[in-house]
């Protein structure tokens, strides 16, 4: 019984809010249609911010591994000082690097890959060497790989504007800058050499364009045998490229690779750390601009609302007088400000998810943006709250009104 009464009551004060609403319906037009544009806005820069971070971080992570470990760095160790000495000689000056390989990287990376979040681990042999055909020199690093491996963290299958990806013996794959610049095409010959009297001769297998230019002007992909030949390697590798099912816990998981195996590990996005800061201010950006645009809405709703208020005053008293509740007027006024918030947030994220459309269709072919589902329901859900917060001052006032003094209100 109780609850019939409390279905009744609920019933009764939202065909007061809806009646309300119809009769101020310039007002509740204008109102829904800033809540659509506020909500539209929120749902498109939201998206954009978005997909340009997401195509970013993929044109980032498509010419490198989300984490690199390397061989430990050489250091000075201070000559052993006698006690009868006077003087200690101190050198200041940090050891020249030279190309080193990863001890025991077999085992290494037979560890690495049990490890939990890494998805794949590929060991490379790369060090500088000197491309050279007829006349033409030019400075290039040599990449020794396994292609299976490889391409489980750097998918280059995909960049290849000419032959194909095949590296194997005697066959190499190169950038399309270095290409231009030694005139080379598929099937073409180039010499690498690297000093002390080891070079050795490929034949261009495929040509990648990566759109790095310095990589595509740089990298020279080999067999990783044939790579440790040249370097003088002599079976090592000197760095060892992994991949994480989540690429913004990076970090993290090189801080556990560098306990596990004590070597330097650096995520992408330690290397990029100025990528990083540029797309924190993005959303930064975003989140400022939602919030302003969300703090108008509110406000653009609570002022209806008063404004309703002052207008229905009598009608407020009448009600008051027949036996209406304080908190019966307080909820009639909460329920318009979710009705509005409710209705003018679909209509935005429909308009929103229309712009979002238009932009992908005949927009600058940049880069396409594909809204998350998710961004509906969240969008909705806080413009309803906005909604309902925003018309608490209204009710409030609504619900305090004395019924003689409001009957008297002309």
């Amino acid at each position: 019984m109780r609850a019939n009464a409390c279905v009744l009551a609920m019933w009764i004060e939202l065909n007061i809010a809806l009646k309300f609403l119809r009769q101020g319906l310039a007002q509740t037009l204008l109102i829904l249609i800033g809540i659509g544009v506020g909500v539209a806005v929120i749902v498109f820069i939201v998206t954009l911010v978005t997909g340009l971070q997401k195509n970013i971080v993929e044109r980032t992570l498509g010419s490198q591994a989300h984490i690199r470990v390397e061989p430990l760095q050489q250091a000075n160790h201070p000559a052993t000082v006698l006690p009868q000495a006077h003087h200690q000689l101190i050198v200041e000056d940090p050891r020249a690097q030279r190309l080193r390989s990863i001890n025991n990287w077999q085992q290494v990376v037979s560890s690495l890959q049990r490890l939990p979040n890494v998805t794949a681990v590929s060991p490379v042999a790369a060090g500088p060497a000197f491309a050279r055909r007829g006349a033409g020199v030019i400075s290039v690093v040599a990449l020794g790989i396994e292609p299976a491996l490889y391409q489980q963290i750097i998918p280059i299958h995909k960049d290849i504007i000419a032959g194909e990806f095949r590296v194997g013996a005697n066959d190499g794959v190169i950038g399309s800058k270095l290409a231009a610049d030694l005139g080379l095409k598929v099937g073409s010959k180039l010499r690498l050499d690297a000093g002390n009297n080891r070079s050795t001769v490929v034949t261009v297998t495929g040509i990648f364009e990566l759109g790095v230019r310095e990589l595509d002007s740089r990298y020279v992909y080999l067999d990783l045998k044939q790579a440790q030949t040249l370097l003088g390697l002599v079976g090592g590798i000197t760095v060892i490229d992994l991949t994480v099912d989540d690429i913004f816990d990076a970090t993290r998981v090189a801080q556990q690779v560098e306990r596990f195996t004590n070597l330097p590990a650096e995520s992408w996005m330690q290397a990029n750390s100025q990528l990083m800061n540029a797309l924190k201010s993005q959303s930064l950006s975003s989140n400022l601009i939602s919030f302003f645009v969300g703090v108008s809405v509110a406000f653009g709703i609570a002022s209806v609302l008063a404004i309703s208020v002052t207008q229905r005053t009598r009608e407020i008293g009448i009600l008051r007088a027949m036996g209406a509740r304080r908190s019966q007027m307080l909820r009639v006024f909460l329920i318009q400000g979710a009705i509005l918030g409710l209705l003018g947030s679909f209509a935005g994220a429909a308009v929103g998810w229309f712009m979002v459309w238009i932009f992908n269709e005949f927009g600058p072919r940049l880069f396409d943006i594909s809204p998350s589902m998710r961004i509906i329901p969240v969008a909705v859900t806080i413009a309803t709250i906005t909604g309902v917060v925003s018309a608490i001052a209204p009710a409030w006032r609504a619900s305090r009104l004395d019924p003689v003094t409001a009957i008297r209100y002309v």
